[in-house]
């Protein structure tokens, strides 16, 4: 029995992978999809919605719901975690987190990316251990952010079980490639025959290179990037940081990259982003209560997340079938990467198969790139020994290490106001 259980089934995104293992049936025989949330309200409303979605469309599988995570996990093949703890109302307090101490204020990025760390990787770590108890040989594969921090807790304080982390940026970044050269060109391009060249951390990471077909197109890429350079929606970037790099920094670098900016345009709040979404979710819940309601409504493209559940079901398709296919994950490197720690996890391309995953040789980045990633994975490393142990000394010197951090006399102030907001959530803190 191929069976996939999503610990997080109350989410949003949730009819838009059912909708993605619906439309991969032909090829991923899916017996049972299951869908866990604590939440039990909100799952059967997610959860009713699904069920309706896959009568309407003659699943072949089955839709269950449970509020009971070991029930879930049981005899499962493969478990995707795509949960928040505290939902959205803790997204909007480490936002204003940021904000009242004069610091980036967002949910993955800075203060705020270790806050939700902190909550997250206890229970990614709970999961972890029901897989190794209940469904031996599960893959793991971890969609809740900080994806790349949390898939590195996972590597290192639940090493035995086999885990990925991904993320929907890099395959948003070539879709979006792809549409450029066919409006440049008229020709349509399959996906398949694109190769992007990435490589970083995840919400860390620099596009260098794109071939097609084998050819190298890259300098056309750039091209067209410098056309849009500066565009708060397109390429937040300014020419001549893009000039010099020749590359495309991954749009969460506008936090490291324009710092001043988006400090200025904080102190516009409200609506934070965490506040816009409440309500887009709000009315999407609505509308997913519409019992006659079997397709997604066209306001989950507000929610974000753009081919969230084609990065999902092509990558477990890739491995229950054995295709060997690449696609772009966080994994220890294991070297693969010369001269920058093996047991390091980063975002790179891999080769994906029934064999498991493994990163593709990759030259390292220049100086201008390693040096920032070195800095942020230290704080990577220390926030995921925090999260796993309570040490607070891990966590006062993961906010000291952290680059978007705040400075050394105010550490104790900011990490004092984390762990406070957040107490309901971090007994590892005050057992």
């Amino acid at each position: 029995m191929l069976k996939v259980t999503v610990i997080g089934g109350g989410s949003t995104y949730t009819p838009e992978l059912l909708n993605g293992f619906i439309e991969r049936e032909a090829d991923f025989p899916l017996d049972e999809l299951w869908l866990m949330d604590i939440d039990a309200e909100r799952l059967a409303v997610v959860g009713g919605f699904a069920q309706r979605m896959a009568a309407a469309r003659n699943a072949a599988f089955k839709v269950i719901l449970s509020t009971d995570q070991q029930e879930a996990i049981r005899d499962a093949s493969y478990v995707i975690t795509q949960l928040r703890v505290g939902q959205m109302a803790a997204r909007r307090e480490d936002e204003y987190l940021g904000r009242r101490h004069g610091l980036i204020g967002q949910e993955t990025t800075g203060v705020g990316g270790m806050a939700k760390a902190l909550r997250t990787i206890p229970v990614v770590l709970g999961v972890a251990r029901d897989i190794e108890n209940l469904a031996p040989g599960a893959l793991l594969v971890n969609f809740a952010n900080p994806s790349g921090l949390v898939t590195e807790a996972l590597f290192r304080y639940a090493p035995e079980l086999d885990s990925v982390g991904v993320c929907n940026v890099s395959l948003t970044t070539k879709m979006a490639f792809l549409e450029r050269m066919e409006a440049v060109s008229g020709e349509k391009v399959p996906p398949n025959q694109a190769h992007l060249k990435v490589l970083g951390l995840n919400h860390l990471t620099w596009f260098y290179g794109f071939e097609v077909n084998g050819q190298d197109v890259w300098p056309q890429i750039m091209a067209g990037i410098l056309e849009q350079a500066g565009d708060p929606e397109e390429i937040p970037f300014d020419a001549d940081t893009l000039r010099s790099l020749q590359m495309l920094p991954n749009y969460y670098l506008k936090y490291y990259y324009a710092t001043a900016r988006i400090l200025a345009e904080q102190e516009k709040w409200p609506p934070s982003r965490a506040e816009e979404v409440l309500e887009i979710e709000a009315e999407l819940l609505s509308q997913y209560r519409d019992p006659d309601r079997t397709e997604p409504p066209a306001d989950l493209m507000k929610r974000g997340g753009a081919y969230y559940s084609t990065v999902a079901t092509q990558l477990l398709n890739a491995h229950y079938n054995d295709l060997d296919e690449i696609h772009v994950v966080d994994v220890r490197h294991n070297g693969a990467v010369p001269g920058w720690d093996p047991d390091w996890v980063l975002e790179l391309p891999c080769r994906v198969s029934a064999h498991g995953i493994q990163p593709l040789s990759t030259d390292p980045l220049p100086p201008v790139c390693s040096g920032l990633i070195a800095q942020v994975k230290a704080y990577e490393i220390l926030t995921a020994e925090a999260a796993a142990t309570g040490n607070r000394n891990a966590a006062y010197q993961a906010l000291l290490a952290h680059p978007l951090g705040p400075s050394a006399d105010q550490v104790s102030a900011v990490l004092a106001d984390m762990l406070e907001t957040n107490k309901a959530y971090l007994p590892q803190f005050f057992d």
